[in-house]
């Protein structure tokens, strides 16, 4: 059974199906995860901390998902480094928050998973300063990814390269029936 906080992430990104971030209420978050109001200001402190906590549980499913490709020993690292294209691909495709976080491509339909602007930072409580982890930028992200392959795969093999083609895919699709595994070996 999820914990409220999973439960109230689960209603948070289940919401922005439907409407944007600025029409996503808390009143109705809480419903949907079948908590009070007050369980999700007392877990996240404001909706801009509920936005960061959303944003980094998306970042980090995706970081956990390269892990688990990067894990499996079996394969060459060319088939390894693939299968990581096709993982940021995939993730990207059927995760609007991973889009934007690896484009850096946000749309206002999105949460920012930014701090608020005019708020200081000693100023948020403790339930705000739990959902603050802190959300990579695009940049940071392509960096993570790329270091986590590097480390995974040993030195000499062009990481930054991969994980380039990867988002490049993302925003335009290559035509024809390849995808981007097979372009990733054949670079390799």
């Amino acid at each position: 059974m999820p914990t409220a906080r999973e439960a109230l992430l689960d209603a948070a990104y289940t919401s922005l199906a439907t409407r944007p971030w600025t029409a996503v209420r808390m009143v109705d978050v809480a419903a949907a995860a079948g908590v009070s109001r007050q369980t999700l200001y007392n877990e996240f402190g404001s909706k801009d901390g509920l936005a960061r906590a959303l944003v980094r549980r998306e970042a980090d499913g995706f970081l956990a998902g390269v892990d688990r490709v990067l894990a499996d020993r079996t394969g060459a690292d060319a088939d390894r480094l693939a299968g990581v294209a096709e993982w940021i691909v995939r993730a990207a495709r059927t995760n609007v928050l991973v889009r934007a976080l690896v484009t850096g491509c946000w749309s206002d339909r999105l949460p920012s998973g930014r701090a608020a602007r005019g708020v200081p930072a000693g100023a948020a409580g403790a339930a705000q300063r739990r959902a603050d982890g802190g959300v990579p930028g695009a940049p940071e992200l392509v960096e993570d990814v790329r270091g986590r392959m590097a480390a995974g795969v040993g030195a000499g093999v062009p990481c930054e390269v991969v994980v380039r083609v990867a988002v490049s895919w993302v925003v335009a699709p290559g035509a024809g029936g390849g995808g981007v595994g097979e372009v990733v070996r054949g670079l390799l």
